[in-house]
């Protein structure tokens, strides 16, 4: 693929999220319950035994800019947003191995997903609660959308990255941190993709993409 600044890829990726959320908005969430009649507000996010959203490496950067460059929140809580999710790693024991569930530390009581509009993860964009497995939107238009993120973050990043839990890469890429821990997991992937290289595999090839599970309640 052809080499992309981060700055060419965050465009792209912006664009390929709205278009997302565009087509889960039109074909397929006038099915789904509305989050403001839920009865518990924030409970598809907060829920540690239900969130499992994992992310790339350009993600989080477009989370990261977007939480620091909200008017909505002061200094002080857009670093809280990051102090969450490192609190986040430590208490639900998240690391580099596969789907581990959590609460999401972009959720904020008062205003709901702090980076719904500008770069919410695909996994969150076609969640919603359906009644009926009839309305779900197919896996399979997750998994396109997240095959393109993975050829922008290629572009970007070649083989410096990798498929993890939310909370772990925003503490990666916090930016009250010295980046010590990312710089060391940097030369960890390019190791990993040469003996891939060498097995002929693909380090980034996953037969199961990220998924946020959808909840179905009978109605009486």
């Amino acid at each position: 693929m052809k080499q992309l600044t981060e700055r060419e890829a965050l465009a792209r990726l912006q664009r390929l999220k709205r278009a997302y959320q565009r087509r889960m908005r039109v074909g397929y969430e006038h099915a789904a319950r509305p989050c403001r009649t839920c009865p518990t507000k924030g409970m598809c996010c907060t829920d540690a035994h239900f969130v499992n959203v994992q992310i790339t490496r350009l993600e989080a950067i477009a989370i990261r800019e977007t939480i620091l460059r909200t008017p909505r929140l002061t200094d002080d809580e857009k670093r809280s947003v990051f102090e969450r999710a490192r609190a986040a790693v430590e208490r639900y024991g998240l690391t580099g191995n596969g789907a581990q569930t959590f609460a999401c530390p972009l959720f904020d009581v008062r205003r709901g997903c702090l980076v719904h509009q500008r770069a919410k993860p695909a996994p969150c964009i076609q969640h919603a609660c359906y009644d009926r497995w009839e309305d779900v939107p197919p896996i399979e238009l997750q998994w396109r959308v997240e095959y393109r993120v993975e050829r922008l973050n290629e572009g970007v990043y070649g083989t410096a990255w990798a498929w993890l839990s939310l909370p772990v890469w925003l503490k990666l890429i916090d930016p009250w941190s010295d980046g010590a821990e990312l710089r060391r997991l940097e030369s960890d992937w390019r190791m990993v993709c040469k003996e891939h290289r060498a097995n002929r595999t693909s380090p980034h090839d996953r037969r199961i993409l990220p998924v946020l599970k959808v909840r179905f309640e009978k109605r009486f």
